[in-house]
């Protein structure tokens, strides 16, 4: 009787599983559609990414001369990036229902005694940094504190 109540537990799984991956194929369709579009330099620069952030149209107004160089550079990096947090929070809310489920689903330790839980051994997807590489160089050029030491003089 046990093994049948295992045997049922792991079939409803296996159909919550092949669900879950028609839902990830689904969201996965839409989220290569998504663009999201953001301006900067007083409406001067517009900038349109894809669904991994990179830009896929710029267009200038037609005052764009009104900026200098570095003004427009600027605008276009923030543009840019306003651009790309927009399609990644698109992208999350597209999301947000998968990681919901997934969550919600058992772990095949709970299942199978001794198994892992590979969950938590999947490493979590670290965001790229909107800081610039000069930004980031001088940073990392900074002297980093060291360990703290306390000495008692008398």
């Amino acid at each position: 009787m046990h093994n049948e109540r295992i045997k049922g537990d792991v079939t409803d799984l296996l159909d919550t599983v092949n669900q879950h991956i028609r839902s990830i194929a689904e969201v996965q369709q839409k989220r290569v559609e998504l663009t999201a579009t953001a301006t900067a330099g007083k409406g001067r620069v517009r900038i349109t990414v894809n669904a991994d952030g990179v830009v896929i149209d710029t267009e200038f107004s037609d005052d764009i001369d009104d900026l200098d160089y570095d003004e427009i550079a600027d605008a276009v990096t923030e543009a840019t990036q306003d651009a790309a947090a927009e399609v990644a929070r698109k992208a999350e809310e597209l999301i947000a229902p998968i990681r919901d489920t997934r969550s919600r689903l058992p772990s095949l330790s709970s299942l199978v005694e001794g198994l892992p839980d590979v969950r938590t051994k999947t490493p979590e997807l670290q965001r790229a940094s909107f800081e610039s590489l000069a930004a980031r160089q001088e940073r990392a050029a900074e002297p980093q504190a060291g360990p703290w030491s306390v000495t008692d003089h008398d």
